[in-house]
This record gives C-alpha cells, structure tokens and sequence, in this order.
C-alpha cells in the first residue's frame, strides 16, 4: 500500500468556457468538481493503475467536506483529519478555442497546531506496512517549512521509504532530510540547484547535485518528459524519457500522474527503464484530460509503446 498526504487539499473545479474573455459574461459548457491538491492527485492516479492507496491530509469547513466527499464518491480510500479552517477552492477556466487555461487559486486554511500534531498521529497508524508515504504539495498557512524534512526523518526511524513533491524552502529542507525519492518540476530543480538547465550536460550535473544534497534518487519533469537518476543497487543510472507529442487538453496534473505511473511500475517490480517508459506516457495521455490526476490507461499504453528512454550524456567527474 502507498499513503499518500495532502496538506493543503482543495475542491477543484474546471470550467469549460468557449471563447473566453475577461469582462465579459459567459455562460460554462461543461463544469468538473474534483478533490484536488498533489497527493491527491497522485492518488487518483494510482487508484486508476490499480495500486492500494490511501489518501490522508487536512479538510475543513464545507469545501472539505465535498472534498471527502468527492474522494469516496471516486472510491479512493482516504482518512482525513477535519480542521478548523476552510479548506481552500480553486477554480480553472478552459476555453477549448483559444487554447488558454486560466487557474485561480485561493490561500487555503491557517492550520493549529494541535491539528498539525493529530495527522502526524494518523500518519504513523496509516504508514504502519506501507510501502511508501507520498508527501506532495504546498504547505498551508501554520505549517513551518520544515514539516516535511521532520516527517521524513521520523518515517526513517521506522524505516518507511518516503517520496516528496513539493517546491522552495520546503524541497530543499526535504532533501536534506535523505527522502527516497524527489520529484520536482525543472522550475524547482533549477532553483534548487541555483542553475539554469538546457542541455543533458546541464540536467545531469543537476540531478548529481541533488542527489548530493540528500536524495537517493531523482526525477525531474519536462516539458518533453522527464529526466531521472535512479539507483538500483550499486548502480546509478541517468536517463531522459520521452513522450510523444499529444494535442493537450490541459497540462495541469500531469507532473502527479508521471510520478505515479513511476511508483506504479516500480510497485510491480519493472525495470527503471520501464518505469520511467510507463510514467511519461502516462503524464502525456493525462493532458488530453480535463481534471488533474484523471488519464486514460488504454491511452497510455498505446503512447508507452512509441515513448523514447535513452541514456543522458555522461559527465565527466560528476557525482553520483
């Protein structure tokens, strides 16, 4: 089973809305709610990919509760903690015929203390023979920046593999703390690391860079893809994956369900070469998808077979 937690949860909703303009009334083709938030959209991805999981994190108010609701409407298990404040809503706007997509995210709840202490209490009951505990996206209003690399550090002691996606202060502080796995954005990898990537000599002294700083292994996601240093035994591998050009509906998510098609094919034991085949194709049939985390498995078959996995350019003297 892999655990997934959510800090920051949100009730998404997407609109479609034809030819959109600003100061204009407009009346929606099409309205999707969703829970939302990273974990849980690597959740839902990996419900749909067959893998046992469970969805933890921090609801509130009424926008928490569709949020539970929507998540047992999708029969993802899940096991919240109810807080005080509103969990936040946010909104995108998709206009099919300008091809733009326009989000508006709220700031999300301010969190107490003693609410912050009761999830670490459900983490440790829900991570108890987990595989691995996903800890994904941004931190809400309360939570110090170190959360994560606490987390990380107690999941350790009782030696629970933990994967982190998140950005800023948080990343950095987490990969500090030795996670399992990182999977930044190249916008977060790049301020990570203080460099600007544009070539696989530039990607591969980033990911060497990163995985000195604390990570036993790395994947950073493209436009195009992703690359990756993964680990397997004695042996370092860096690889760039492909995907091939799609028609995108929507990029929004994409990022949550490559890693989750990673973990999915890393949990039935394939090789990283097939892992990362898997996980590109999967994030590119998630573009032609409005609602993040939803993809088409038929869909990322058929791209996984034509998805291109080659080895990034050796770098000498880099670290590994």
């Amino acid at each position: 089973m892999i655990v997934t937690v959510t800090l920051n949860a949100a009730l998404d909703r997407t609109i479609t809305v034809p030819n959109f303009q600003r100061g204009q009334r407009h009346r929606a083709s099409n309205a999707l709610p969703l829970a939302g938030g990273k974990g849980i959209n690597i959740a839902r991805a990996l419900k749909t990919l067959g893998v046992p999981v469970v969805a933890t994190g921090l609801a509130g108010g009424q926008a928490g509760t569709r949020i539970v609701e929507r998540l047992t409407g999708e029969a993802i298990l899940n096991d919240f903690v109810r807080i005080e404040g509103e969990s936040r809503t946010s909104t995108a706007v998709v206009d099919p015929a300008g091809g733009t997509y326009t989000e508006i995210y709220e700031w999300g709840p301010a969190v107490k203390p003693e609410e912050l202490a009761t999830l670490l209490e459900k983490l440790h009951y829900l991570s108890q023979g987990a595989e691995l505990v996903v800890l994904a996206g941004s931190l809400p209003r309360g939570v110090d920046d170190t959360f994560y690399a606490e987390a990380i550090h107690d999941l350790a002691r009782r030696q629970i593999p933990v994967v982190l996606d998140c950005e800023g202060e948080p990343l950095g502080l987490g990969v500090e703390a030795e996670p399992f796995l990182v999977s930044p954005n190249q916008r977060e990898a790049e301020a990570l690391v203080g460099q600007e990537f544009h070539d696989d000599e530039d990607f591969d002294l980033g990911l060497a860079r990163i995985a000195e700083l604390g990570a036993k292994n790395v994947i950073v996601t493209t436009e195009s893809g992703c690359v990756a240093l993964l680990r397997e035994g004695r042996e370092t591998v860096r690889m760039r994956a492909v995907a091939p050009r799609v028609e995108a509906i929507s990029a929004v998510g994409s990022g949550d369900v490559l890693l989750a098609a990673f973990l999915a094919a890393r949990h039935a034991g394939r090789p990283p070469e097939e892992c990362l085949r898997a996980a590109v194709a999967a994030g590119a049939a998630s573009t032609l998808e409005l609602g993040a985390g939803r993809f088409d498995p038929r869909q990322a078959g058929r791209l996984q077979a034509v998805a291109e996995v080659t080895e990034l350019r050796p770098v000498a003297g880099s670290a590994a």
